[in-house]
């Protein structure tokens, strides 16, 4: 429990109605969408709470509330959409939850420079709507669009659908500004190119709030594609469409959209053909009468049967669903009681980065692991970029009650094994509590650095401990 004191002080920063500590809103601040049976074996941060919840709706706000904080040695944990699946938000030493969703302003939106500045709170769908009234769209575009906050986006360096042509959410940060732990106001600036040093923007983009609380920040946007196009092509197997795939890499091109995906039973509309490469190119006509007529040809040189655009087409309607029916059917559920529906207690998803040139040894080594353990290969993918590699794993033998701990352990080995390969843990999601522990070896030789700057930020480690190995 937090000292009335600072109870007190908390409420005269931002108002008595902005700070709860009941119980329900103290669970629901203490997680993400993240299940226990995926938390590696730590069923321990089930029992996780933050002791008060605050919400702030100015920047000074919470510069005050950060030098409360510090003041009384209290950790704090920004908390954006609430739609990660890592566990980024678990307060694994308790504190306050430091709920952004009320600074949801977009402050402006500049045409010419395509640049948007926003507050951290805002939707990312929000953000894309706004944008086309200019002209423009957001070039993040994850399955969360509808539920996933800009700060939440920004603080796990989360990859979209579109990541293939436009990167990550944090390669379109061009500005933030940040609270530090001290309660110190950042602020770096927009230009195209500057010569004062590293970017220190980059330092808060993929961080979990474990730097600094994202307050606001500039993003890139881009033009309204003057043309959208859709591809399809099957092949046999993964192995023989990854060629393909890294052909369209070799050559630089890059669609907005590119997911090769084997899995079984194979989609709606490509018959017989276990492993679907989904393309979509989009930008100006010429651009993409372009890329789609070479990759048809690369495509085919490399055994592809054209399947035509419908599938892709469906793909791409589809994208977003899942987070609709997470707002509908989820959302509203107390933690604990999403928990009681066990799901993925049987199955795991790993987003892996690897050197391209590992990818298919990769997966054949991680298939072996995987049988020995009785575990099967539900899909196996490649999305945006060849190198970075997904695997949807399940187990068949032990029914809705699965075998979580056995999940658990072949998922944790499969993870060394991609960092023995020269790889990383995670690509698309931030690793959060559930990789924590595995974040010294992603780190590697930078791992003290990394902790240098940590304590230079946050010399006390109070932005949301034990996260990143830091």
């Amino acid at each position: 429990m937090l000292d009335p004191a600072l109870l007190s002080a908390l409420m005269d920063a931002t108002s008595a109605d902005a700070v709860s500590t009941d119980d329900e809103t103290r669970e629901r601040l203490s997680f993400d969408a993240l299940g226990p049976s995926r938390l590696f074996g730590r069923d321990n941060l089930t029992k996780c709470r933050v002791d008060a919840v605050v919400r702030p709706t100015t920047t000074e706000q919470v510069s005050q509330v950060m030098r409360l904080a510090t003041q009384y040695g209290v950790p704090v944990i920004p908390y954006g959409g609430g739609t990660g699946v890592m566990g980024a938000v678990i307060p694994v030493q308790g504190g306050i939850s430091l709920d952004m969703r009320g600074m949801d302003g977009i402050l402006e939106v500049l045409p010419r420079e395509r640049l948007a500045r926003v507050q951290p709170g805002v939707l990312l769908e929000n953000l894309d709507v706004e944008a086309e009234r200019h002209g423009l769209m957001l070039g993040h575009d994850p399955w969360s669009l509808s539920i996933a906050t800009v700060g939440g986006a920004i603080s796990t360096d989360s990859v979209g659908y579109r990541a293939g042509r436009y990167g990550s959410m944090g390669k379109q940060v061009r500005a933030l500004e940040v609270v530090l732990a001290d309660g110190q106001i950042v602020r770096t600036g927009p230009l195209t190119q500057a010569s004062s040093g590293p970017s220190l923007t980059g330092l808060f983009a993929g961080a979990e709030g474990a730097m600094g609380v994202i307050t606001e920040a500039t993003l890139q946007l881009f033009p309204q594609p003057e043309e959208r196009r859709f591809a399809t092509f099957g092949f046999d197997s993964f192995e023989a469409g990854f060629p393909a795939v890294e052909r369209l890499y070799s050559i630089g091109l890059a669609p907005a959209v590119l997911d090769l995906t084997e899995e079984d039973p194979p989609p709606d509309g490509a018959g017989d053909y276990r492993c679907v490469l989904y393309l979509g190119f989009e930008g100006y006509h010429e651009e993409v009468e372009a890329q789609y007529q070479r990759t048809v040809a690369e495509a085919l040189a490399c055994g592809g049967a054209d399947l035509g655009p419908g599938v892709t087409e469906g793909y791409w309607r589809d994208r977003h669903a899942s987070a609709e029916r997470w707002k509908e059917r989820v959302q509203p559920l107390r933690p604990t009681e999403r928990w009681q529906r066990n799901e993925w207690r049987a199955a795991d998803y790993l987003h892996i980065s690897l050197p391209i040139v590992s990818v298919l040894e990769y997966k054949r080594r991680a298939e072996e692991t995987l049988a020995t353990a009785g575990l099967t290969v539900s899909e196996a993918a490649v999305w945006t970029h060849p190198g970075l590699f997904s695997l949807l794993i399940m187990d068949p033998q032990a029914g809705a009650a699965g075998r979580p701990e056995v999940v658990a352990a072949t998922s944790e080995a499969l993870l060394t094994m991609a960092v023995s390969m020269g790889g990383g843990i995670e690509y698309c999601h931030g690793i959060g509590s559930k990789l924590a522990p595995l974040a010294a070896m992603d780190w590697s030789d930078a791992l003290p650095l990394a902790q240098r700057i940590k304590r230079g930020v946050d010399p006390d480690g109070l932005l949301n401990p034990g996260k990143l190995g830091l």
